[in-house]
C-alpha cells in the first residue's frame, strides 16, 4: 500500500514513532462513513506488520482477536469535510510548543484508534476498528452480534490524555409525516406545513418543560433537534405533504420509550415512525477499565478527572448488549469534534499511548 505519510508537510520531523506514523497515515486517508475500506486496509496493514492476526469482517469492522480482558476499539470513520493534513509546530490557541497534526478524523476518533492499536500491539489486548459511528453504528450493532462480550471495553473517543469518560446521553430518532388535501391558499384552514411547525413548536415546548431549570443541553436533560424538514405541494396537486426528521437525546433519568411517548403525545395530526435508538450509558468511576485508567494517567504524570458527555457513542450500545464494565478514553479536546480546525498535539497523542498500555496491562495481568 502506498505510504500517504510521505506527503505530509512536516517541517517539525515529528512523525518519528510507529504510533505516530500510523496517526499520520490514518488522517490522510477520507475515511466519511460509508467510505472506510482504505483506512480499514491500512489499520489491518498495521496489525499484520506488527505480528498479529487481522481481519475485515462483513461490516467492515478491524478484527483484531487477542486477549479478551479488554476490549479496546473506537471508529475508523469520521464526518465529511477536507482539512488539509500537515504538522504545524506549536500552537499558541492550544497553548502548546510541540507539534501538532491538523487533519480531519485527529481528534474524533482516529487520534484514540491509533493510540489504541499501539496499545494492543504491545499488551496483546483485543482490538476492533468499527464502521459507521458517525451515522447509524452499523459496525457496533454488528459486533455485538457476531462476538461474546469480553470482560471489559475501553472506547475510543476524545476525552483529554488525563480524563475519562464515564457516561453519555441516548438517543432516539424518528421521522414526521402528515399531509392534507389541497386547497385554495386564501382558505383559513391549517396544511399539513403549519400542522408541522405546530406540532414541533409543542414538542420543543414539552421538552423545555420536562427540563425545568436544568441548563439546556445538558447531561441530565432532554435535547430536541429537528435534523431536516421539507414540505409543499404533491407532485399530482392533490395534496400538501410535510415531513421532518427529529432526534432527541435522551439523560439516563429518561427511557427512550418515555420521550418517544411524550413527543407522540404532541401529535393532533400525521404521525410518526421511530427509527434509530440508543439507550443512555452511565458507569461507575469503580470500574475496572475506569480504575487501569486513572492508574495510567497517574503513571503518565497526570491527575485523572471524569466527564459525563451530552453526546451518544458506540459505548452505550456495548454496554446494554454485553452488561459489561465500559470507559472511553482518548486523546483530544473534543471541543474540536468535526471542526474545521480539527487537531491534536503529538505530545498529548504519545500520552494517550502510554496511559491504554499501563491500562491494559493492568486488566489483563
Amino acid at each position: 500500500m502506498p505510504d500517504p505519510v510521505s506527503d505530509i508537510p512536516d517541517p517539525a520531523g515529528a512523525l518519528d514513532t510507529p504510533g505516530r506514523e500510523l496517526l499520520a497515515a490514518l488522517v490522510s486517508i477520507p475515511s466519511p462513513s460509508g467510505e472506510e475500506a482504505e483506512a480499514a486496509a491500512r489499520l489491518a496493514e498495521f496489525f499484520g506488520d506488527h505480528g498479529r492476526e487481522a481481519w475485515i469482517d462483513d461490516a467492515g469492522n478491524v478484527r483484531v482477536p487477542g486477549d479478551d480482558s479488554v476490549l479496546l476499539t473506537s471508529h475508523v470513520d469520521t464526518v465529511p469535510g477536507e482539512i488539509p493534513v500537515r504538522v504545524g509546530d506549536g500552537d499558541e490557541e492550544l497553548g502548546v510548543d510541540g507539534p501538532v497534526l491538523w487533519g480531519r478524523g485527529s481528534v474524533d476518533a482516529t487520534g484514540p484508534l491509533a493510540a489504541m492499536a499501539v496499545a494492543a500491539v504491545e499488551t496483546g489486548a483485543s482490538f476492533v476498528g468499527v464502521v459507521g459511528e458517525e451515522t447509524d453504528s452499523r459496525g457496533a450493532r454488528h459486533l455485538i452480534e457476531d462476538r461474546d462480550a469480553p470482560e471489559t471495553v475501553i472506547n475510543g473517543e476524545p476525552s483529554g490524555w488525563d480524563a475519562i469518560t464515564l457516561g453519555y446521553r441516548g438517543i432516539v430518532g424518528g421521522e414526521y409525516a402528515v399531509s392534507t388535501p389541497a386547497g385554495h391558499g386564501a382558505r383559513p384552514d391549517a396544511n399539513a406545513i403549519d400542522h408541522a411547525t405546530a406540532w414541533w413548536e409543542r414538542v420543543r415546548a414539552v421538552v423545555a418543560e420536562e427540563n425545568g431549570d436544568a441548563e439546556p443541553g445538558g447531561f441530565d436533560t432532554i435535547t430536541a433537534t429537528a435534523a431536516s424538514i421539507d414540505g409543499g405541494l404533491s407532485n399530482d396537486g392533490s395534496a400538501v405533504t410535510a415531513s421532518m426528521a427529529a432526534r432527541f437525546r435522551v439523560p439516563p433519568s429518561e427511557a427512550p420509550d418515555s420521550v418517544c411517548a411524550t413527543v407522540e403525545d404532541c401529535l393532533d395530526a400525521g404521525e410518526i415512525e421511530w427509527r434509530e435508538s440508543i439507550p443512555s450509558h452511565a458507569d461507575s468511576p469503580r470500574s475496572t477499565p475506569a480504575t487501569a485508567l486513572r492508574r495510567g494517567i497517574r503513571a503518565a504524570g497526570g491527575e485523572p478527572t471524569h466527564l459525563q458527555k451530552t453526546g451518544t457513542a458506540d459505548a452505550n450500545l456495548y454496554a446494554d448488549a454485553w452488561d459489561v464494565p465500559v470507559a472511553t478514553y482518548g486523546p483530544g479536546d473534543s471541543a474540536f469534534d468535526h471542526a474545521p480546525d480539527e487537531r491534536l498535539p503529538l505530545a498529548e497523542f504519545d500520552r494517550a499511548e502510554t496511559v491504554l498500555t499501563t491500562a491494559c496491562e493492568q486488566l489483563i495481568d
